[in-house]
């Protein structure tokens, strides 16, 4: 059964020297890239080693100079952008010391996620009983981190509140803006068109139900948040 240390990608920063080991590292990212959009659109069942080659451009053999299986290969998708989100959202979290902008900018975080790896998000929220034990344990821990980031900001806006009820209000958002971007082809018609000098309508949109729902677990009266200008329309 493979651990996270046989998935887990290299450490940050540690770039390949050789240029063998640069490309070693590229076809390893196609891998999970092709590996992410498979397991989303036909479940972790109805994909083997052999479909992930294939659509990555090797043979189902070659896969395995990577991953020593189908189930270790999942194991690195989640583990790798589980990681990545907690390193990145705590960075977020640590640009201001606000905690109405902590928030503000934590929710614009997770919507620009969610719209750009949609693939993702559907494995994440389907294909987690499929990891082997200790992955499991892994990613549930980094889940659990990046919560308590939303967790601490609201704590500090709601002090009244009990940390069980903001964790509920907390994984009610991420629902509610993971939910959009569900369905891959709905996903790339939400994106804002390459170029655009807008971040689109559908990011205004779901970061204006997001603030939203939030702002229930505050005072009445009491909006931390700046008005939103939403394209087309007025603040």
């Amino acid at each position: 059964m493979p651990t996270p240390s046989e998935t887990a990608p290299a450490p940050p920063g540690a770039a390949p020297a050789t240029g063998r080991e640069r490309a070693k590292a590229r076809r390893r990212a196609e891998l999970l890239r092709a590996a992410a959009a498979l397991f989303a659109e036909r479940g972790f069942a109805g994909v083997s080693i052999d479909d992930v080659g294939a659509t990555a451009g090797v043979s189902g053999p070659a896969v395995y100079r990577h991953f020593p299986s189908k189930q270790a290969l999942l194991g690195a998708v989640l583990l790798e952008v589980s990681t990545d989100l907690l390193e990145r959202a705590r960075a977020v979290a640590a640009a201001t010391a606000d905690p109405a902008a902590r928030l503000a900018a934590l929710v614009a975080f997770q919507v620009d996620f969610a719209l750009e790896q949609p693939a993702v998000i559907v494995v994440q929220d389907r294909e987690l009983p499929h990891l082997a034990e200790e992955d499991r344990r892994t990613v549930r821990a980094l889940q659990r981190g990046y919560v308590s980031l939303w967790v601490d900001a609201l704590g500090e806006l709601a002090p009244g509140r009990d940390p069980a009820d903001l964790t509920l209000r907390a994984q009610a958002v991420f629902g509610l803006i993971n939910s959009t971007p569900h369905s891959l082809r709905a996903a790339r018609r939400l994106r804002a068109p390459q170029g655009a000098g807008s971040t689109g309508p559908a990011r205004a949109a779901l970061e204006e139900m997001a603030r939203a729902a939030l702002r229930t677990a505050l005072a009445p009266g009491s909006d931390p948040f700046p008005a939103p200008t939403v394209p087309g329309g007025t603040p």
